[in-house]
């Protein structure tokens, strides 16, 4: 409520301009060095752009910003690193086991100050920052601990401010939740321009980058990395890997999935036993809980495999997680070749069997995005031919071809 006598302050009015009018500047992008990453990011990290890369502890944030750091100094780029969790001395111990001598060449500090950090930043005025992390940061004018919402997003707010005015990529690196989400205030990826997931199991060697949110680029693209003693190495030809270690055996079959614009091979493991739980377990890894449940019911309804009493175990290899929609058949072929304990080959019996497709409620098979190039990625490896929507469109009919003359409907669990 307005007091008595006094006057709404008022803000000066601004003409609106045509967007024809406007000019529209073409920043040229800056190359990290590692295509699966420039891949994701749209081409390069944009000047003057917040990106944020989220992942669990250990997965190798630091070590992925290490070396896009160190390629960019090797490059002519100021760089810059801050970090609020390492010592200096802990970094010069990263960048030591990275094979690549420009990484000792990066500028560090080791500080939480919220304050001395925007300071360092005007100072220096690098092309590409890296803060590590972002929730570690503390400004001494509130009187919050350090990771809580109003300091994380004081944080971001302030360090977006001298990214754009002085046209400073920075990257920030941010924790994340036990349930994989990032952590801290929504707020915090709406300031952002890009917002990368780091996905990976800590035991396995793959990691996997994805874009979530992208101001600059597509959010469908993925990088592939595996994790070695002298840092993350790319995967140019991920699928080659994953086929080679398929084991071909009961209960495996080989998805041909999509992860942004280039197929992807990987193999889809299901183990069913006999339960003595009420209810019985569903164990899933790598793909949506929630669709591996849709599965076994139209497994059910549809093709007479009931898995009321068994436990029932479905596993991507190679700790990558797939969010496409395609999976579904690969997911009810390995748990019917579990079931019946048959081997699901390809013509070849040295080969796998590779499929792809969306199951539907009344056991129909439904088209995926890029067909051609799934099909495409078989048959470079000799998986062909694949069962797909467009041969066989009910899941009666892909079971009958991958296990084979029986009738699916006398499988029984």
């Amino acid at each position: 409520m307005l007091v008595r006598g006094a006057r709404r302050r008022r803000g000066a009015a601004v003409r609106p301009v045509e967007l024809r009018a406007i000019r529209a500047e073409r920043d040229q992008r800056l190359s990290t060095g590692i295509g699966e990453l420039d891949s994701v990011l749209g081409g390069g990290i944009v000047p003057g752009s917040l990106v944020l890369i989220g992942g669990a502890p250990g997965i190798g944030k630091s070590t992925l910003t290490t070396m896009a750091l160190a390629n960019l100094r090797e490059a002519g780029r100021r760089t810059l690193y801050i970090s609020a969790e390492e010592s200096a001395a802990q970094i010069r111990l990263r960048a030591e086991r990275l094979a690549q001598p420009s990484a000792l060449a990066i500028p560090v500090i080791a500080e939480t100050d919220l304050d001395t950090v925007v300071a360092t930043l005007e100072q220096e005025r690098p092309e590409v920052c890296v803060v590590d992390s972002v929730q570690t940061l503390h400004a001494g004018e509130l009187s919050s601990a350090a990771g809580s919402v109003s300091q994380v997003r004081e944080a971001a707010v302030r360090i977006m401010r001298v990214a754009k005015a002085l046209r400073i990529a920075v990257l920030l690196v941010g924790h994340v939740t036990k349930d994989g989400t990032l952590a801290g205030p929504r707020v915090l990826e709406h300031l952002v321009d890009c917002v990368l997931q780091f996905e990976g199991e800590r035991e396995r060697t793959y990691r996997t980058v994805r874009a979530v949110k992208n101001r600059f680029g597509s959010t469908s693209e993925a990088g592939v990395f595996e994790m070695r003693d002298h840092g993350l190495v790319e995967v140019l030809d991920a699928s080659a890997r994953f086929v080679s270690e398929a084991t071909r055996a009961p209960g495996s079959v080989v998805l041909c999935a999509m992860e942004g614009s280039r197929p992807l091979l990987v193999e889809v493991q299901a183990l069913v036993s006999r339960s003595e739980l009420v209810p019985p377990r569903r164990v899933v890894t790598g793909v949506d809980r929630n669709r591996v449940a849709l599965v076994l019911a139209v497994l059910g309804r549809h093709a007479g495999i009931g898995l009321g009493a068994a436990d029932v175990f479905v596993n991507v290899v190679g700790g990558v997680r797939i969010e496409d929609p395609g999976a579904d058949l690969a997911v009810a072929l390995a748990v019917a070749g579990a079931v019946k304990g048959v081997p699901l080959t390809a013509a070849r019996a040295d080969r796998p069997l590779a499929c792809f497709g969306e199951l539907g409620l009344t056991g129909e098979l439904r088209n995926v995005a890029h067909g051609e190039r799934r099909l495409a990625e078989a048959e470079k490896f000799g998986l062909t031919p694949a069962i797909d929507p467009s041969s066989h469109p009910t899941l009666r009919a892909a079971l009958t071809a991958a296990i084979g003359a029986k009738r699916p409907s006398a499988i029984a669990a």
